[in-house]
């Protein structure tokens, strides 16, 4: 190859004038001067694919950070598997010389199994804290429902024990203890109210007992008498004075007695009940009932 012929006047290996610019086309009839080929990169050379192993780690952090929080704990197993598994693609690509940061790679593996453990840990503990307070819920429904079919069995004993028969005694809960006996005939004087002719005229007696240690008023000293159909008497006022109410306070340890007479019409069933209170205001009505004959 010969050498390009320099230009006019100048010699070879003289210096290039200052206005000579190598880029310009040379003259006519001159041939294009010789310019050095650009530098090539050399074949073979491939860049590291480091982006699972980023994308590992980063992912790894997230279900970590996830997993530690009690709110959001139950979605941070996608990003720890997915730290997992972009993982061990990284780490494969690094044994096959395709990427370099091992570490990254193997860093995303560790916190994505961290990740997942935590995920279980907090579902297995919200299982458990959902199942702890299902139980307690119920036994407080159950506890409930025993207590009301207890209160509910010791109102019906309560109310089975304040029926009784004629003679029986019931014991208030201030410490008044009443029986009322069985009824007898009573025969009213000419001078009466409350009794009609031809209606029969019964005696109830009540005894109150105080068994307390201090004194107890007795606010209502009148008794309540039906038949056994339910209808009301009338009670019977004469002159005879052998009625008494008893009214005032008892002693400890002293017995008040009160007689009432009752007017029972012609087709009164052959049953009464007697309603008695000490004070009707505070403590439920006792029931004494049986024939009247």
């Amino acid at each position: 190859m010969t050498a390009p012929t320099p230009p006019d006047g100048q010699k070879s290996g003289d210096q290039a004038p200052q206005d000579y610019d190598p880029w310009r086309p040379p003259p006519p009839g001159q041939a294009e001067p010789y310019r050095a080929p650009y530098p090539m990169a050399p074949m073979g050379v491939v860049q590291p694919r480091n982006g699972m192993g980023v994308t590992a780690l980063v992912l790894g952090i997230v279900g970590v950070v996830l997993g530690l929080l009690v709110i959001v704990f139950w979605i941070s197993w996608l990003p720890a598997l997915l730290a997992v598994i972009f993982g061990v693609v990284g780490l494969s690509q690094v044994r096959k010389g395709l990427a370099t940061n091992r570490g990254m790679a193997l860093a995303g593996v560790i916190l994505g199994v961290v990740g997942l453990l935590t995920a279980l840990g907090g579902g297995l503990f919200t299982v458990m804290a959902v199942k702890r307070a299902v139980d307690d819920r119920r036994a407080k429904v159950e506890q409930r429902a025993k207590d009301a079919e207890e209160a509910k069995a010791s109102e019906s004993a309560a109310e089975k024990a304040r029926h009784l028969s004629f003679g029986e005694s019931y014991t208030f809960e201030n410490g008044l203890k009443v029986t009322v006996a069985k009824p007898q005939p009573y025969t009213p004087d000419d001078y009466v109210l409350g009794h009609a002719k031809g209606n029969r005229a019964v005696q109830v007696t009540v005894s109150v007992v105080n068994t307390g240690k201090e004194r107890v008023e007795v606010e209502t000293g009148l008794p309540n008498v039906s038949d056994a159909d339910g209808a009301s008497t009338e009670l019977v006022i004469d002159g005879s004075g052998r009625q008494k109410v008893i009214t005032g306070y008892v002693l400890p340890g002293r017995k008040a007695v009160g007689k009432y007479a009752f007017s029972l019409p012609p087709d009164a069933a052959d049953r009464i009940e007697v309603e008695f209170s000490p004070d009707a205001m505070r403590w439920q009505d006792a029931y004494w009932s049986g024939p009247t004959d």
